[in-house]
């Protein structure tokens, strides 16, 4: 019997094997810029992970495979473009889910207190944070009937 691709919470397949750390980040660097090409692609990454362009048209051709992006011919030249099959929220929740169970020991309060010691949160970061929290909490008591 064939097996099922698991899905996670809001019903996407999730990929079956972990990323390794270069093809995750090139598939970030698309779900920042949007579709590009190898060279485009390239360039944004060039101040944290140098790479040469064989080296970024292999690691395309293997998130190519897996399904994770596609590729078009580009208007002029050679070059594809390429764009991811499916959203971010899968994956960043995977890689959260593993960060806090793994190096947090499944304190979310940890978790979050580590995140705001290194990068400090902004005013219209810390307000969107307040509403988001107001919504979980009520979400929460309406679920176990509280007001």
């Amino acid at each position: 019997m064939p097996r099922r691709k698991q899905r996670d919470d809001t019903g996407e397949r999730a990929p079956r094997e972990k990323l390794p750390d270069a093809e995750l980040e090139v598939l970030a660097c698309l779900w920042q810029k949007g579709n590009s090409t190898a060279r485009q692609l390239r360039e944004a990454m060039t101040s944290y992970r140098p790479m040469t362009h064989g080296s970024m048209v292999t690691l395309l051709k293997r998130l190519e495979k897996k399904g994770l992006v596609s590729k078009e011919k580009g208007p002029v030249g050679k070059a594809f473009v390429y764009e991811p099959t499916r959203g971010p929220k899968p994956t960043y929740r995977r890689i959260m889910r593993e960060l806090h169970d793994r190096i947090f020991g499944s304190s979310g309060v940890a978790m979050v207190t580590s995140l705001f010691e290194a990068r400090p949160p902004t005013q219209e970061e810390l307000e969107e944070l307040m509403r988001l929290l107001d919504d979980l909490r009520n979400k929460r008591n309406k679920k176990w009937g509280q007001s």
